[in-house]
């Protein structure tokens, strides 16, 4: 399963992604320069009990008491960028979510702007399995940190997330840890997947692997990853992607074959829905750089639902005020010809409104997604120069 990792910007979620599976999810050069997620960032850890103690940890000999401990699940943490720019590739990851940790760092006032905007986020999306982590208690005295937890109680008061635990940690020291291991069994649980059905997979990275100066015959296919949703892919499967690639002035499906699948660091001849996966294609190289087929979606060749949507219409639902900004403003109505940002799954697009009707909301999109009636759209306009996120909607 994928359990999402946000919060405020610099408030702990690469380093206790770091802590908790032992990688450094900012890959990106921009990102070690500037010490800030930009990209979603992906590390998978199975999760271990002790037989004797039944403390929880990622070690095969409990590291409390040193008895044989036993795997109980591996989990793929999703580390979401803070930053007030990033909140669509937030909106991104939170489409994979099957659960969230929302970090709240002790040493600063409870809530910071993008701490209410990613709660804001995390209840619109549907996520409602949810841990709060009181994170950086190594920096504060014990008044502190216990005058932060009443104001991280009074900020979750009247939401989905008024119950929930709320664990302080330190993961630059590993404290606790054990305790959000053990919350994380108790609050986030492993849903229930249809392998049977058409595979379906969200793509939230992409990537080219081969290094400059590589000779042709040793090139190596576009690789895409993301989160298989319902069915299962194997080793030789035709697939499309959709709504695929630019050419000329439409968007055109991809078809390509599966060369290879990676989930939790195994190679795999099949892989099924649930967690992060990595599947290798024959695909040239150059359509999975950088990004580059992030938001589309995969599956067989006719048999890859949801359709393609150049155009939509949206029952709207705005939320009372903007969320992410200082200044909490009222929500303003949607007015014609204004551009609004819309996610749904790992898409998103840009589209000018064209009719407003009674509570519905019709929009030509910039870029084709793919969507069905069951989705839920997550709406964002421009405020004072950012993206900020206003309501969302379903398809009509």
């Amino acid at each position: 399963m994928n359990i999402g990792l946000v919060g405020h910007v610099s408030h702990g979620k690469t380093t206790l992604t770091k802590a908790l599976t032992g990688k450094l999810t900012l890959a990106h050069s921009e990102e070690l320069k500037r010490g800030i997620t930009i990209r979603l960032g992906y590390a998978d850890v199975t999760i271990y009990k002790c037989t004797k103690c039944g403390k929880h940890s990622t070690n095969e000999k409990c590291i409390h008491c040193f008895s044989q401990a036993e795997p109980v699940r591996t989990v793929s943490f999703i580390d979401a960028p803070g930053h007030e720019t990033l909140m669509a590739t937030v909106l991104t990851g939170a489409s994979l979510m099957d659960g969230a940790i929302l970090l709240v760092a002790a040493n600063e006032k409870c809530p910071q702007p993008q701490t209410r905007e990613h709660l804001t986020a995390l209840e619109v999306v549907g996520i409602k399995n949810v841990i709060i982590v009181q994170s950086k208690i190594d920096m504060v005295t014990r008044e502190q940190a216990l005058e932060n937890y009443n104001q991280i109680k009074e900020f979750v008061n009247g939401t989905s997330m008024e119950n929930a635990p709320i664990i302080p940690i330190s993961a630059q020291y590993s404290v606790n840890l054990d305790y959000l291991f053990e919350a994380i069994e108790k609050v986030i649980p492993t849903p229930q997947r249809d392998l049977e059905a058409d595979p379906l997979m969200y793509v939230a990275r992409s990537f080219d692997v081969n290094k400059p100066g590589s000779s042709p015959k040793a090139l190596t296919g576009g690789i895409v990853g993301g989160s298989v949703v319902q069915g299962k892919f194997k080793v030789g499967d035709e697939i499309e992607i959709k709504p695929g690639v630019m050419v000329k002035s439409s968007y055109k499906p991809l078809t390509t074959i599966i060369t290879g699948l990676k989930k939790g660091g195994m190679d795999l001849p099949e892989a099924g829905a649930g967690g992060l996966l990595g599947l290798m294609t024959d695909l040239d190289p150059a359509l999975a750089k950088s990004d580059g087929l992030v938001g589309n979606v995969v599956g067989y060749p006719g048999k890859l639902l949801p359709p393609v949507i150049n155009s939509l219409t949206l029952e709207i639902h705005l939320l009372e005020r903007v969320v992410g900004a200082k200044e909490l403003a009222s929500t303003d109505p949607i007015k014609m010809n204004e551009p609004l940002l819309v996610n749904v799954g790992t898409s998103r697009s840009v589209g000018a409104v064209t009719s407003i009707k009674k509570g519905a909301v019709s929009l030509n999109l910039k870029i084709p997604i793919c969507a069905t009636k069951q989705d839920r759209i997550v709406i964002s306009r421009q405020v004072q120069g950012r993206w900020r996120l206003v309501g969302y909607g379903k398809l009509l």
